[in-house]
């Protein structure tokens, strides 16, 4: 079992401080890809400008998503995407070079990566870039991206996260195989259902001794997860009451799973939009979802939910009164059009767009606004409710996804947080040169007798 390099506490103690990082999506409802302000991407010069102002404005990490499959839109290559994604842990290599001390988060997948693999390029990843690497971790079921690597859904819904830990406990143990940070390694086995490791690590540790794991499930198994395995878990309960009830709960869970009321940091996804005053930002906020949602989205959003082309409506006018076609929505588009009654979901969405006198566009613009992970408001506002999360402790800081790539952070870099340095809850500097150190995180520590013991699993 892990120790850490403090005793745990079975009671949560709040730091008081607040952290940032930045999640670049790519393609989705939520940044704005074509106006004329928005940048590209793929473009590296996206990815450089974001990514320094980030760091100028002392945010612990910079993540990216993944893309393993092209989304879809009625059985075609979604064309009002621009393309896939680069490769995360290629570009953050790349970040590394441009950087000093922001942690560099990739997501990767547990069902379509191979343990020893994964852990020898995030080590590589880690050791590049002096100690600030950090693994997203996901999983995935489906069949439709699972075909992209002639795999299909070969895992159960049910046995995701018991494959990802098995995969994660693997991978921990390969870098934990040092008997010092220079050598020399002891041999790894795992003899899983999935797949047998045998492997003798070729990387010494990093700065920052292991990669940070980070995680995102929301689903009971999902938080039971990231209890037992993560350093930071992304929640989707940005807003205060919510907060404090996942807090609670996480803290539960850690400690039920013999670790420490403090051992995992909360980082909500969230959205901000701000001004220097409030009207101002009220303003703002109708630009912004102005161009998040334009005709085309409004139209294709629906239309990935009635399975038919819905061109011939007008986005200023009401939602189709045709029934649609499919029973269910697939996987194809994302995860928020899977699994939708569809024809239940038509009649429920008519009924409320005509009591509220909605739109196509305007019912769709009120179904994807980032209403509860918003932020709006003048900057002095936002600045004194977000540090009452910190005198709280209800999170250790937030995931912001910016609304236009790259200068989306400009204002919360600019203004933002000079506020909350004001008020002592953001830091004023870095605290090293490791993520794991800027995110005040113990370092782990598991003898290489117990790391390089056979586990089956």
């Amino acid at each position: 079992m892990t120790q850490h390099s403090r005793a745990k506490s079975d009671v949560f103690t709040p730091s008081g401080k607040l952290q940032f990082g930045i999640f670049f999506q790519g393609v989705n409802s939520g940044t704005i890809w074509k106006a004329a302000e928005s940048g590209s991407q793929t473009d590296f010069e996206s990815f450089r400008r974001i990514v320094q102002t980030a760091e100028r404005g002392l945010f612990a990490a910079f993540f990216l998503g993944e893309g393993l499959r092209l989304r879809e839109h009625l059985g075609r290559p979604h064309a009002l995407d621009v393309v896939g994604r680069p490769d995360a842990q290629t570009m953050l290599a790349a970040l590394a070079s441009v950087t000093k001390n922001i942690g560099l988060v990739a997501t990767q997948n547990t069902t379509y990566n191979d343990p020893a693999d994964l852990a020898h390029r995030l080590a590589s990843l880690d050791l590049i870039s002096g100690g600030r690497a950090a693994w997203n971790i996901v999983t995935t079921d489906n069949a439709w991206t699972g075909a992209n690597f002639r795999r299909g859904g070969y895992l159960d819904h049910a046995d995701r996260y018991r494959h990802a830990e098995a995969f994660v406990e693997t991978a921990k143990r390969i870098w934990d195989s040092w008997e010092t940070p220079s050598g020399p390694a002891r041999r790894v086995l795992h003899e899983g259902q999935h797949y047998t490791v045998d492997v003798t690590p070729r990387l010494p540790r990093s700065a920052q001794y292991r990669p940070v794991l980070f995680q995102a499930g929301d689903s009971p198994e999902g938080r039971d997860f990231a209890a037992r395995q993560a350093d930071v878990i992304f929640s989707a309960h940005p807003k205060f009451d919510a907060a404090v009830e996942f807090r609670k709960d996480l803290v539960a869970r850690s400690l039920a799973a013999g670790r420490g009321a403090n051992a995992v940091q909360i980082m909500p996804a969230s959205e901000f939009i701000l001004a220097p005053t409030a009207d101002e930002a009220a303003a703002k906020k109708e630009w912004v979802r102005s161009l998040q949602i334009g005709p085309q989205q409004a139209v294709a959003y629906l239309e990935q939910f009635w399975g038919r082309e819905l061109s011939e409506y007008d986005p200023d006018g009401p939602l189709p009164e045709i029934d649609p076609v499919v029973e269910e929505t697939s996987e194809t588009r994302g995860s928020g059009f899977h699994g939708a009654k569809a024809r239940q979901l038509a009649d429920q969405w008519r009924a409320e767009a005509k009591d509220k006198g909605l739109s196509i566009r305007q019912f769709v613009t009120s179904k994807t606004a980032r209403i509860d992970a918003t932020f709006t408001g003048s900057y002095t506002a936002v600045a004194d409710e977000l540090a009452e999360f910190a005198r709280v402790g209800s999170v250790d800081g937030f995931n912001i996804s910016p609304w236009l790539i790259p200068t989306g952070l400009d204002d919360i870099v600019n203004h933002l947080v000079p506020e909350l340095q004001e008020r002592g809850v953001y830091p004023t500097e870095y605290a090293g040169s490791t993520l794991r150190g800027n995110l005040g995180l113990d370092t782990p520590v598991r003898s290489a007798d117990e790391a390089a013991e056979t586990v089956r699993a």
